[in-house]
């Protein structure tokens, strides 16, 4: 493992634990620093800011974490991990929810589940003529659809298990991604 990395590991380790007991609206580069034994020279040798260091957070922790889970068979499985994730860092991302952050748990959410149902798109279009922007079409409705799905079950407390929202999206899908690309299908220009 690379000096970098593990730099970036101690900074986000830190992060995580500052934003334990502090919003994140009120979290220093200096608070930071001092947290982990670090300089404020070494921060800003591998971020901007603190919001560059929190994507860069979602984007390693979370979003690699679930490359093998874009096909049709196991989409669920990937959503779950998401589900998990959050589950698994609670404050971290609820305080990233109610921040000037919060562009970054969008993002993360978006890419997560678009590259995830991109997967099941292409997958389940192979043979077919769709383009892509339609494609991406098909892939940009569901995945808004389902990270607006997060981020109300996030503001509601996390009160319902993720399995069952799982359950409930399987019925209300299955079928339709396949439906929705022999509607595109071989489409006029």
């Amino acid at each position: 493992m690379s000096n970098s990395f593990l730099t970036k590991n101690a900074l986000s380790h830190s992060l995580k634990e500052l934003m334990e007991h502090t919003s994140l609206n009120k979290i220093t580069v200096k608070q930071l620093v001092d947290h982990c034994g670090l300089n404020r020279q070494t921060f800003y040798y591998h971020f901007q800011d603190i919001f560059d260091l929190l994507g860069w957070i979602y984007k390693t922790e979370a979003v690699e974490s679930i490359a093998q889970y874009r096909s049709y068979s196991t989409w669920t499985d990937g959503f779950y991990r998401i589900f998990c994730y959050i589950e698994r860092n609670k404050t971290f991302c609820c305080n990233t929810l109610n921040s000037l952050g919060r562009n970054h748990l969008d993002a993360y959410l978006y890419e997560v589940t678009n590259d995830l149902i991109m997967g099941v798109i292409n997958e389940l279009s192979a043979g077919m003529e769709v383009s892509y922007e339609d494609k991406h079409f098909i892939a940009n409705f569901y995945t808004l659809a389902f990270t607006g799905l997060v981020i109300q079950w996030m503001r509601d407390g996390m009160k319902e298990h993720p399995d069952h929202i799982i359950e409930k999206l399987s019925v209300l899908i299955e079928g339709n991604f396949l439906k929705a690309l022999h509607k595109y299908e071989n489409k006029p220009l």
